[in-house]
């Protein structure tokens, strides 16, 4: 099964301006190396095969005459390899020379696309040598002894794989206010292959690739841009060669994260982008509005005989929530700026200024309190008003009870200390349960008097409580209905576990006090507990909530695969073998699959009646919008996909 990836490479050759043998010794040499990375649609820079730095030699009819001859070569050279191969070349044609892109496949031209938007810069005077598509009316030619389509409303899609179509722009195309890619893509190319040859100059190549990642999100869409590098002509200009593959705004792969490399590659998930546009009302509303203005497009096929891709490149991320390295500091503001403000919204218009919260010592009420404090701060509002209430319980262990009370102490906030031994004890008695039986009872009961605690107190102090449970709880269904399930604003709802650590730490290594830093990171470092069950022996926490439903990590990857992409269990599992080879088998990936499956359709009841929160990121389980879903539906016909992935493995 090829689950909807295509691996997709750009290669630049050292060229020789004006010398078609050797540029075309050179293409010949990158089609044989791309090969052995199991590139299928391979691009070229434009007029890679005289060079794009010809100039007036570009009227010389030898030139225009041995580069078809060369093109001939390639078409000979490739009968028998299985890949697309887009290059860029100059033809002659009634009268006059246009600057194309032509795509081959096993010995066969599909099409040939000229270029329509030309520069006038001093770096590339395109205006002097070719005319623009826009000045001719033609629309088939004969090249190489080949009848060939000619024109920019050419589509490629694959016979077998309908959702793999390609189109091709060139050069100034793509800085067009509206480029073609645009139209092309709105009637069905999920790829782009962009030929160019920019010449470097200071913010050149940054600009150029904001402007691959912006249209490839625009279009939700692939994108394989690549540009002329060495050999070209430095008369004037230098021409160092960039290569970008971008999909729907994210970089998968360029050329130039370290020093410029002659050939990349990437795998495109082309399916993703179906999914996605079908998501998005406003591309069909483009598309609807402006099919009036664009000519008919001509869809040519071919056939790849796509395979499943043995090993992704790049990989998946096995942490989709936490932002890269370079973005962590932005992000991290940016989260708590989001969460702030949908406090103090919440706050002023229910003209509260006190807020009560739970404090266990756990991360979520750590992230719960470090976003009220910074909340109440930027408006200015004593921290006495916030109520920090700690409630041992059975299993409340030293450890995260020592956390939570030097947590409130380096805060300043106003601490309340309410055991919940004793009421609990009560309430057993009252419905008859024998406390030695640690059933779910026994669990349940002390979550829903710890938030019958808070909900009281909050009216007697007219507060609000503040909910502390996450994203990856509620998708797991890992709440006590009417207990931690329920609050009157539930600020960390929309953040996964995994992304709820990050914060928490980066938190901390923001802090100048010492002490705080320390207790956070112990926070961080403590094993993840509702702690509803009595401590060891040794009073250590006995009650591990991974080693019960799962990993975290493994479902917060599933989650974002299923809730964010619509994935099938079968591509979940593909990916998550990707992303975790080296960590978990795939007996464990599967299994912990099911176990999300289950919970994630058995739970969703819990998610239908949730307070208030606000929207982090992309995903999120809010019934108000964000994710609707029956609560009685039925999960069995993805667990029946499961069961066959498990009589497989």
């Amino acid at each position: 099964m090829n689950f909807g990836y295509i691996r997709v490479g750009a290669a630049i050759p050292k060229g020789i301006v004006g010398d078609c043998v050797h540029n075309v010794d050179q293409i010949i040499y990158w089609i044989d190396q791309a090969k052995k990375k199991n590139i299928q649609i391979l691009a070229f820079p434009e007029l890679s095969v005289t060079s794009a730095t010809c100039g007036d030699l570009f009227h010389q009819e030898l030139l225009l005459v041995e580069s078809q001859q060369q093109l001939t070569r390639i078409l000979d050279y490739t009968r028998e390899i299985n890949m697309l191969i887009v290059i860029g070349i100059p033809l002659s044609i009634q009268n006059q020379i246009f600057n194309c892109g032509i795509l081959l496949h096993q010995g066969k031209i599909l099409g040939v696309v000229p270029k329509t938007f030309l520069s006038i810069s001093p770096a590339s005077l395109d205006q002097r040598w070719f005319s623009s598509s826009s000045s001719t009316s033609v629309r088939e030619i004969k090249i190489c002894e080949q009848n060939v389509p000619f024109g920019t409303n050419l589509l490629f899609q694959d016979q077998t794989y309908p959702e793999l179509c390609i189109g091709i722009e060139i050069g100034e195309d793509l800085y067009a206010p509206i480029p073609p890619s645009s139209f092309l893509c709105l009637q069905g190319a999920t790829l782009i292959v962009h030929l160019n040859a920019l010449p470097t100059s200071i913010g050149s190549t940054a600009y150029y690739q904001s402007l691959v990642q912006q249209q490839s999100g625009r279009c939700i869409s692939g994108y394989l841009s690549v540009s002329a590098g060495e050999g070209e002509s430095t008369t004037d200009q230098v021409f160092r060669g960039a290569s970008f593959i971008a999909e729907n705004n994210l970089d998968l792969q360029n050329s130039c994260s370290s020093s410029l490399t002659p050939l990349i590659y990437g795998d495109i998930d082309y399916k993703k982008l179906v999914q996605e546009r079908q998501k998005n009302r406003s591309f069909g509303e483009c598309l609807e509005k402006y099919s009036i203005i664009t000519e008919p497009i001509k869809k040519i096929p071919f056939n790849l005989s796509l395979k499943q891709i043995a090993k992704l490149s790049p990989p998946p991320s096995t942490h989709p929530f936490i932002p890269k390295d370079e973005e962590l500091d932005q992000r991290c503001i940016e989260i708590f700026n989001i969460q702030c403000a949908g406090l103090m919204k919440r706050l002023e218009h229910t003209q509260t200024s006190k807020v009560v919260l739970g404090i266990s010592g756990g991360l979520d009420s750590t992230l719960a309190l470090l976003t009220v404090v910074k909340t109440f701060d930027k408006m200015k509002i004593t921290r006495n008003n916030i109520l920090g209430i700690t409630m041992p319980g059975f299993g409340t262990t030293g450890r995260t009870y020592e956390n939570a009370i030097r947590l409130m102490d380096y805060l300043n906030i106003t601490q309340i200390e309410i055991p919940i031994r004793e009421a609990t004890s009560l309430h057993f008695k009252d419905i008859g349960h024998n406390p030695e039986v640690h059933d779910i009872t026994y669990e349940n009961s002390q979550a829903r008097e710890r938030t019958q605690i808070l909900m009281d107190l909050a009216n007697k102090e007219q507060a609000l409580v503040i909910g502390t449970g996450n994203l990856s709880e509620l998708a797991l269904g890992w709440a006590t209905y009417n207990g931690d399930h329920m609050s009157m604003y539930a600020i960390n709802a929309s953040i996964p576990k995994t992304l709820v650590q990050i914060l928490v730490r980066w938190a901390a290594l923001q802090s100048t006090d010492v002490g705080l830093q320390t207790t956070l990171l112990d926070i961080v470092n403590t094993p993840i507990s509702p702690e509803l069950l009595p401590p060891t022996a040794g009073g250590k926490i006995e009650q591990k909530t991974e080693e019960v439903v799962g990993p975290y990590e493994l479902h917060d990857f599933y989650m974002y695969a299923i809730v964010r992409f619509n994935f099938s269990p079968s591509k979940v599992f593909y990916l998550a073998q990707q992303a975790f080879s080296t960590k978990y088998d795939s007996a464990a990936i599967l299994y912990w699959m099911k176990v999300f499956y289950r919970r994630f359709f058995s739970q969703q009841f819990k998610r239908s009646c949730l307070p208030d929160n606000p929207a982090i990121g992309s995903v999120s389980l809010s019934p108000r919008g964000a994710w609707s879903m029956p609560s009685d539906a039925s999960v069995r016909i993805w667990m029946d996909e499961i069961e066959k992935l498990e009589q497989i493995i």
